[in-house]
């Protein structure tokens, strides 16, 4: 029980962090750009949302980790955060204005971060693999780029730009 509980405070510790490290992104915001969206009580309400969300989901995770069925077993937590955000969102309108008044680019800096930290983690393991997978993922950029490029060239002939 004693390295349950530690895990449960090591994750609401980390997204401590990452909330206040969006707190920080946005008032930076804020104070380059005064216009941009204002740091208010429901902007705290909003990331307080978040981070309740965010540990529900990784409680619903570690609880059904134990299922018999695979798919539930292995359903991953940002799907269970996913869920419990929408679900909550539906029922509370509160929830809705509240994350509302967070700024959706204060959010991402701070998540890109820690994924490039996380695959920065794992550099050992690319090397081991084969030099294919360079080559497949240059194809998968360069399709995704040039993919984009003539959905939104699609969409300005239609719109008549």
């Amino acid at each position: 029980m004693e390295k349950g509980l530690n895990q449960y405070v090591k994750y609401a510790l980390v997204l401590l962090l990452s909330v206040g490290l969006i707190l920080f992104t946005q008032e930076l915001k804020v104070l380059k750009y005064p216009n941009s969206t204002p740091i208010t009580g429901m902007t705290i309400a909003g990331l307080a949302s978040l981070w309740l969300f965010s540990m529900i989901g990784i409680g619903i995770s570690n609880l059904l980790s134990k299922s018999k069925i695979s798919f539930i077993r292995n359903f991953p937590i940002l799907g269970w955060v996913s869920i419990t955000s929408l679900i909550m969102c539906l029922l509370f309108d509160f929830f809705v204005t509240a994350i509302q008044a967070v700024d959706f680019l204060s959010i991402t800096t701070p998540i890109l971060t820690f994924a490039g930290i996380s695959v920065a983690d794992r550099l050992v393991d690319l090397r081991k693999t084969s030099w294919k997978v360079a080559i497949v993922a240059v194809f998968v950029f360069v399709g995704t780029y040039v993919g984009s490029a003539l959905l939104a060239q699609f969409g300005l002939m239609i719109a008549g730009k």
